[in-house]
């Protein structure tokens, strides 16, 4: 299986030919659908769900399978897609890819706003997108995507979260919005070994992946 990271918290898988691509939103690119034979989405917000992205790859694949969760399938309703609702515990395969089903909301932003449902995929039990949430899987993980920044992060629970989910890599995703000198030290702060007194260390490695690179996993 092949990775692609397109971005924020776009990026696709493709097996055997097969090209799933996860959370195209406002930030992904304007061709991040155009070979896309299937499309997962975490949730509705804007950065994570695109319509007219999800429209214009309709008008060349009538019918485009869609997994995602039942608030987001309810915002495709008559848009022409074939929507799969999957949910927390789901279990389903994606043009042979493995896919498990992990939590249920979107992290909290403040008591004012409301909450969106929000369901993570676990790829060939292995790969984890957790959206925008801290999910643990309770499953072993080759590689976690780590929410960097965005009105529900903070940097003190991307560290729980890595040490608590205990993954082979984690990998940052969710930054736009940082510069330069933010993401260096965002992931200067992310790092697998305890730097005092800046860095308390997480225990797993923390690599940045090439955008737009495709990587086997």
């Amino acid at each position: 299986m092949q990775l692609t990271w397109l971005g924020h918290s776009c990026f696709r898988l493709e097996k055997d030919g097969f090209i799933a691509v996860i959370d195209p939103g406002i930030v992904a690119p304007a061709n991040a659908l155009d070979d896309a034979d299937a499309v997962l989405i975490t949730h509705q917000h804007a950065d994570h769900f695109l319509p007219s992205l999800i429209a214009g790859r309709l008008a060349t694949r009538p019918g485009l399978p869609i997994w995602t969760n039942k608030d987001v399938a309810a915002l495709l309703e008559g848009s022409g897609a074939t929507v799969h609702v999957i949910g927390d515990g789901d279990a389903f395969t994606v043009g042979g890819i493995k896919v498990h089903g992990h939590g249920e909301w979107h992290a909290p932003i403040h008591p004012d706003v409301t909450r969106v449902r929000n369901t993570g995929f676990l790829f060939e039990d292995r790969v984890f997108h957790p959206g925008d949430a801290y999910t643990d899987p309770h499953a072993p993980v080759d590689l976690l995507f780590v929410p960097e920044f965005g009105l529900y992060t903070r940097f003190g629970y991307a560290i729980d979260f890595i040490r608590q989910v205990k993954p082979k890599q984690a990998s940052p995703v969710h930054d736009t919005g940082l510069d330069a000198t933010g993401l260096a030290g965002a992931d200067g702060f992310l790092v697998q070994n305890r730097t005092p007194p800046f860095a308390p260390g997480t225990g797993s490695p923390f690599v940045r992946l090439p955008k737009g690179t495709a990587i086997k996993v």
